[in-house]
């Protein structure tokens, strides 16, 4: 049996609709971020930690420059110390004989000029040696008695000088660079008979 195409139950069935497109961002429709903006945000970062990096190595050298520095400078004053050390022995050594010298020419005096006038010549010399290498003697004699530089081993009054004044050096002292090398030996004026210092 043959069907009419009008027939309603032959009706054929109704196109289904398209499912809507799917909006991009999410249910706001708010665009996301593209592959060129994601591309310049990681350049960022990465530009932000190289400039981290550089600014670590610039420490770290810096504080290896002042190491080093610091390093060169105390190495200098150390070996400036031990060259210092070693002479200040030298001339040690040497003061006894300049001793001897002075000695020799204060006891001879007048007699035998040609020997007080070479014995003068040597002790000059030698002086003049101390003298380039930085020693230099203490004054003490008329000068106030002071500890640090002078060693006093004796006592005695005179009225002619204050009290605590040197008033003879038994022994001169010499000094290198600050550094006293022997105290200057003398004799101090002490206080006056009946003045109640006794």
């Amino acid at each position: 049996m043959t069907h009419r195409a009008d027939d309603p139950r032959q009706a054929p069935p109704a196109p289904e609709s398209p499912p809507p497109e799917a909006t991009e961002g999410g249910e706001d429709g708010a665009a996301g971020p593209g592959p060129e903006e994601a591309s310049a945000d990681e350049a960022a970062q990465e530009r932000e930690r190289l400039i981290a990096e550089r600014d670590e190595y610039i420490d770290a050298l810096q504080r290896l420059k002042a190491e080093f520095d610091n390093y060169r400078k105390r190495h200098e004053r150390e070996r400036q110390a031990m060259a210092q050390g070693a002479a200040r022995e030298v001339v040690r050594g040497l003061l006894p004989v300049m001793d001897n010298l002075e000695r020799a020419v204060a006891a001879l005096g007048d007699q035998g000029d040609q020997i007080v006038a070479g014995l003068e010549m040597v002790r000059g010399q030698l002086q003049g040696l101390l003298a380039g290498q930085g020693v230099e003697e203490i004054e003490a004699l008329g000068h106030e008695f002071d500890p640090t530089v002078h060693e006093a081993i004796a006592q005695i009054p005179s009225p002619e000088h204050p009290e605590g004044t040197v008033v003879e050096v038994v022994e001169k002292g010499y000094r290198h660079s600050e550094i006293v090398l022997r105290p200057t030996k003398v004799v101090v004026a002490g206080p006056q008979p009946g003045s109640g210092g006794e």
